[in-house]
């Protein structure tokens, strides 16, 4: 898979897709707003059991109290928490349905770099061309397919 000007290039299908409101990025920082260049590998996928089937064998259900850690200070940066956990965190059973399905990369994981940028996840969007916080997101129909059609490891070219 490659990122390319009109979307995400997965064999010879394009998935429209939006990125992150500060572009792409050569130096991802925490709260950039930046997608991350690079080749990202996907290592997991989440996905709420009360809105949907899981999209692939292998996906995880997000469960109450599941956070991802985006505080750069604390061991647990950019890694899977759970509640109650006092840094700064992403919840990932959220109230929208953003996160419903959700492809997790391994950009700066799992030995995290402070402040090199966390959680950035594929994942559903807000509307076509909206941006996101520095992840990839796709329509709902979509992001189901490419976690139906991802496994583990999959590199990705950004």
């Amino acid at each position: 898979m490659r990122l390319t000007p009109q979307g995400l290039r997965v064999g010879q299908i394009t998935l429209p897709c939006t990125m992150g409101r500060g572009g792409l990025s050569d130096a991802k920082r925490e709260g950039d707003g930046a997608t991350p260049r690079g080749v990202l590998h996907i290592v997991g996928c989440l996905y709420r059991p009360d809105r949907t089937t899981a999209p692939a064998p292998w996906a995880r259900p997000i469960l109450p109290g599941m956070l991802w850690s985006d505080a750069a200070d604390d061991p647990q940066y950019n890694h899977l928490v759970h509640a109650p956990y006092a840094p700064s965190h992403e919840t990932l059973r959220r109230a929208d349905s953003l996160y419903d399905i959700v492809l997790i990369t391994d950009w700066n994981w799992p030995d995290a770099t402070p402040g090199a940028g966390s959680a950035i996840f594929f994942h559903q969007w807000r509307r076509p061309g909206y941006p996101t916080e520095g992840c990839l997101a796709f329509s709902r129909s979509d992001i189901r397919w490419l976690a139906s059609v991802t496994p583990p490891g999959t590199p990705v070219l950004i």
